[in-house]
């Protein structure tokens, strides 16, 4: 019953919004930095980080090992917190070299799920991080959460409110097929669903999941 809800639903936000195309990147290794970079900003800045990393031939796993924490942190300066995640790049370019050689062919070629827990184990990648680096750098077949599906599926009454990350990843994984374009396409239709209507204060009006909703606040016409 549930995975026919949920595949009904993502049929919905598809009929909405269409393809998203989504992660934008030129390569896996640009989707793994954008993935850190994201945390606690918004995709704009990351834009901007990138673009800089990019001219200054900062994006690349060897890149990145050998430069200065300080000339990364002032290159991704725009996605905010640039001191942090400037060690947190760092960080995560070790570990590609030091357990794969600095490759993520050979990363992504072993076990997904060992390798989840591998990159779980590098400070800074939480299970976000590490389920977008999995799903949209290696194709792997794991559902990623942010507070966009929480809040939705709250609000359709599918999930709890305080529904922990693992939880939700669960009930999505348990009830779809592990197919790695649905996940990544429902992924993506759920962030920009959370951007048009669902939002802390939502604007449901021209929300094609009102039935399903639970909190569905009607439009009240103007005095």
């Amino acid at each position: 019953m549930l995975d026919a809800v949920l595949q009904e639903i993502f049929d919905i936000l598809h009929a909405a919004y269409g393809p998203r195309h989504w992660w934008p990147a030129d390569t896996p290794f640009e989707v793994c930095v954008g993935a850190i970079l994201t945390q606690n900003t918004n995709w704009g800045n990351v834009e901007k980080a990138i673009s800089n990393l990019k001219r200054e031939s900062l994006l690349s796993p060897e890149a990145l090992r050998d430069v200065p924490a300080a000339s990364l942190a002032e290159a991704i300066r725009p996605a905010g917190y640039f001191n942090v995640k400037s060690l947190r790049l760092k960080d995560f370019a070790g570990y590609l070299w030091e357990r794969h050689g600095g490759s993520l062919e050979r990363m992504f070629a072993g076990d997904w799920h060992a390798l989840r827990e591998e990159l779980l184990g590098v400070r800074g990648i939480g299970p976000e991080t590490a389920d977008s680096i999995l799903l949209y750098a290696g194709g792997k077949p794991t559902f990623v959460v942010d507070a966009y599906t929480k809040r939705l599926f709250a609000a359709l009454g599918i999930l709890n409110g305080s529904a922990g990350y693992d939880e939700v990843r669960d009930l999505f994984m348990a009830n779809l097929p592990p197919d790695v374009r649905l996940f990544n396409e429902y992924h993506a239709l759920i962030v920009e669903h959370g951007k048009r209507h669902c939002r802390k204060r939502p604007l449901c009006p021209g929300c094609g999941l009102h039935l399903f909703c639970r909190s569905h606040v009607t439009e009240r016409p103007a005095s």
